[in-house]
């Protein structure tokens, strides 16, 4: 056994690991959901060797853990990734089960390389690539390419804390279904796609209060056979995935705008909120006597409050120079000031499809793409050779 250090000098960090010799990759991708997987395929089809850490026991588990009536918000025919369609009908909605059993039968399809229970602690440079640190185990790698959505850290707004604890919280990550929240009214802060659903869910058995401002809404409905053979391809194959992109004015004068803003509501509308008797309000400003307080000062009585407000970015764990504000410096996922470094899944990395399934397989073929001038093929047998051979 070798007994060696890793500089975790940044900010207070210190650990000292001591055990085998770390482990040589010429590529890690972190993350095993949808974007990992994506960046698996297209490594294993151009026989560049490479292993994926992923934090969860299960490939798909993200999904697993999400509300219980959740579908996606795109259609089975949006919802594949390259090398494996959907296995639905093209114009039904696939349920979060289904979606995540579908990751992990893809990853099982193309023998993706992925190993459960790595979340990773620390990315930082290493004398000949990258150093990646995960529960006492060290990883060096020629290439990495982080493989993970923008926001990874649910967000709720400071105030939240001065609730009464009468007043049971939680925030959509950890909603399952309403028998978690006691008898009484509930408040849903947040009214874009997560917050309206969650909203129809609950109505069904109590009353709801929407807060939040509206966002706007598809005009057709999406589960029409009309909408799927033409709008729905034309909005989400041609707007989302060509027009909506870096390369366009339009494209970077939306992403400008956008920043920070839920798209609009997919499936449910303004009138399902009302027939359902949702009480639609402005925005929730603060807290009064242990009560959640509107913009216009009006207190809401309510039992409890489920936080639909998103996520904030969390890359604390990386330790290299690459941020600007919130997000790493980039263009379409090659990080110029960190050679090696790559990055797929984050919003609008090219377009305002990046962060959907049916977009980051292009962005992730893009990224190898670039990897590949630095790495040659050590073998030609795609994941199609590999299923045929299997």
């Amino acid at each position: 056994m070798t007994a060696f250090s890793l500089d975790t000098s940044r900010e207070g960090w210190s650990a000292e690991v001591t055990g085998a010799a770390p482990e040589r990759h010429d590529t890690v991708v972190i993350g095993g959901g949808q974007a990992g997987l994506s960046v698996g395929y297209h490594l294993r089809r151009r026989g560049v060797p490479f292993v994926a850490l992923d934090a969860d026991r299960r490939t798909g588990d993200v999904w697993r853990r999400r509300w219980g009536s959740l579908r996606l918000f795109t259609p089975a025919a949006f919802d594949g990734l390259d090398g494996m369609p959907f296995p639905a009908p093209p114009d039904r909605f696939p349920t979060k089960d289904e979606f995540a059993d579908y990751l992990e039968a893809y990853a099982a399809r193309f023998d993706l390389p992925v190993r459960h229970g790595w979340r990773v602690d620390r990315l930082a440079r290493g004398d000949d690539g990258f150093v990646i640190a995960s529960g006492g185990r060290v990883l060096r790698a020629r290439h990495v390419v982080v493989a993970m959505a923008s926001y990874q850290r649910p967000s709720v707004p400071r105030f939240a804390a001065d609730l009464s604890p009468d007043v049971v919280q939680l925030h959509s990550s950890d909603y399952r279904r309403p028998d978690q929240l006691p008898p009484g009214d509930v408040l849903v802060v947040g009214a874009g796609n997560s917050g309206a659903e969650i909203a129809l869910e609950l109505s069904r058995t109590r009353r709801v209060v929407l807060a939040g401002r509206h966002p706007g809404e598809l005009p057709f409905d999406v589960a029409s056979r009309a909408a799927h053979a033409v709008l729905i391809r034309l909005l989400l194959r041609g707007l989302f995935h060509r027009v909506l992109t870096v390369d366009t004015p339009v494209g970077r004068r939306f992403r400008r705008r956008s920043a920070g803003h839920s798209g609009p509501l997919i499936r449910t509308k303004a009138r399902h909120l009302e027939a359902a008797g949702v009480k639609r309000v402005g925005r929730v400003a603060g807290v009064r006597d242990g009560r959640p307080v509107l913009a216009d000062g009006t207190a809401l009585d309510v039992a409890a409050v489920v936080w639909c407000t998103g996520y904030q970015p969390d890359h604390s764990w990386i330790d290299l120079p690459v941020f600007g504000d919130h997000e790493p410096r980039h263009h379409e996922g090659i990080v110029d000031e960190a050679p090696g470094l790559y990055f797929v899944g984050l919003t609008f990395l090219h377009a305002l499809s990046s962060s959907m399934v049916q977009g980051v397989g292009r962005d992730a073929e893009r990224v190898i793409a670039h990897l590949l001038d630095n790495v040659p093929p050590v073998s030609d047998r795609s994941p199609e050779a590999v299923v045929a051979s299997a």
